[in-house]
């Protein structure tokens, strides 16, 4: 297999990535052997049916909006390093930290991981979810187990309750102000609930 040193060697910008991201060099070694794995034309670059591939995506409901995440506009195929920084969004949150002197949010924030939950909602990348996005999610998340009538009584209250400016959709400020209060309503049952023990 060989020494950890002589395998990070190999990997392009492995510092680099490490520092930006948080991983430790045993998972960045990890996630460039499950890249290799997936690179089966072995070209250095993943397209979206590798990941398809994935056992856990295939079974999702909404699998094809998380690849999809993976994908810049336009583009469709993805580096060892774009790779990396879409999966920091998924490691638990940590605090702003110093690099190179300067403070870095990681993408594995709480504002990081809110960004990408955001563009798994917002399909045509407007920066707002129009009730047919969110009602699209919700069908594919809820499947047969509601009625279109529920789904898009789900969608027109979650629109009605998050669309601060009236425009009809929610932008990324009005998610995050929905994701603001739920934790606060989390935080304060929470506090209720130990006291009441």
């Amino acid at each position: 297999m060989g020494s950890t040193k002589s395998r990070m060697n190999r990997i392009p910008n492995a510092q680099e990535l490490m520092q930006e991201t948080g991983f430790s060099t045993a998972a960045i070694i990890r996630l460039h052997e499950r890249f290799e794995f997936l690179d089966k034309d072995q070209s250095g670059q993943l397209r979206p049916e590798d990941l398809s591939t994935l056992p856990k995506l295939d079974f999702n409901p909404i699998g094809d909006r998380i690849i999809s995440a993976f994908f810049s506009p336009g583009k469709e195929t993805l580096d060892f390093a774009s790779f990396v920084r879409i999966l920091a969004h998924f490691r638990p949150t940590d605090k702003n930290r110093a690099r190179g002197g300067v403070l870095q949010v990681p993408a594995n924030s709480s504002t990081g991981k809110l960004k990408f939950a955001f563009q798994l909602y917002d399909q045509d990348g407007d920066g707002k979810i129009s009730r047919a996005e969110l009602f699209q999610a919700l069908r594919a998340m809820l499947g047969l187990r509601v009625t279109e009538e529920q789904l898009e009584s789900i969608a027109e209250r979650a629109i009605q309750e998050a669309d601060l400016d009236r425009d009809d959709a929610i932008s990324f400020d009005e998610f995050r102000k929905v994701d603001d209060s739920t934790r606060r309503d989390h935080i304060n049952k929470s506090k209720t609930y130990r006291k009441s023990t």
